[in-house]
């Protein structure tokens, strides 16, 4: 469709946008750097059938010679590109893409790519710091969950009953690793689902074995954390015992996050008249 093309503009903002944004960057361009453009916009052969859901930017909108418009095409995320019906069309190098763009002056793609990278590396120090803070021995497996590989929770499960067979034992350990959300943060917020794990564990245990095992001897910081997590989460519907309840408010008052005295407040701290901030 290049080859009908006279002039190709392209847009830094989405194809919605466009009459609300007339100051938007853009170029247009014509003859051989349309040419170069197609170059750039190589597909990958079967493509992966994905429809982001996303507005998408650039716009890139193609007129003919009487500048009557073509037809427009966006990019999403700098590595697809879609056009008309319902999937994405995966670039084959996106990176040279950016670049040429860059190189045009429309630098926002190079922009999201370099600010894509920084939450990339974010994440994956966060990954690494998990795995770390995982009981002994449960290393190898704890790395398969955290890159969600097929089957490996069901077998971190397996490994943690059989290593921590007692209920008491279990149930401490999986509260202080369960604790580790709580005080992590990235610039893109959220918990990831593997992190979850320990707190999914221990939502399977008896209501009364928790209770047993947070008061068989003084908690550990990060067993707070732990136990402030599970007794917020949507899932968990028993009261706690006062004694437990107050030792939580103390900790999460005087150490926690505002995430999590926000989840006091509204949840095990309500009834005990916790208000403020």
């Amino acid at each position: 469709m290049l080859a009908q093309a006279a002039e190709v503009q392209i847009i830094e903002t989405d194809g919605y946008d466009l009459d609300s944004q007339p100051d938007a960057p853009r170029i247009a361009i014509s003859g051989e750097e349309i040419k170069e453009l197609g170059r750039m916009l190589a597909i990958v052969d079967g493509g992966t059938g994905d429809h982001c859901r996303c507005p998408g930017f650039p716009t890139i909108l193609l007129r003919d010679a009487t500048g009557r418009q073509i037809t427009h095409w966006s990019l999403h995320h700098q590595t697809m590109l879609r056009s008309v019906g319902n999937s994405d069309a995966e670039l084959r190098d996106g990176a040279a893409l950016t670049d040429w763009l860059a190189d045009r002056g429309l630098v926002r793609s190079r922009e999201i790519q370099l600010l894509l990278a920084r939450y990339a590396a974010e994440e994956e120090l966060r990954r690494a710091s998990w795995v770390e803070v995982a009981p002994p021995d449960l290393t190898a497996v704890t790395e398969a969950v955290s890159r969600r590989e097929d089957g490996a929770e069901e077998h971190l499960v397996d490994l943690v009953y059989r290593r921590f067979a007692d209920p008491v034992e279990r149930i401490r350990v999986l509260a202080g690793w369960a604790g580790f959300p709580a005080r992590y943060e990235t610039s893109t917020g959220g918990t990831p689902w593997y992190e979850q794990a320990p707190q999914r564990m221990l939502l399977t245990e008896p209501t009364e074995a928790i209770f047993r095992a947070l008061a068989s001897a003084p908690l550990t910081a990060s067993q707070l954390d732990g136990a402030a997590e599970l007794f917020t989460a949507l899932e968990w519907e028993a009261d706690i015992p006062d004694s437990l309840k107050s030792a939580l408010i103390a900790h999460v008052t005087a150490t926690g996050t505002g995430p999590m005295k926000f989840r006091m407040r509204h949840g095990y701290g309500k009834d005990a008249g916790v208000t403020g901030r």
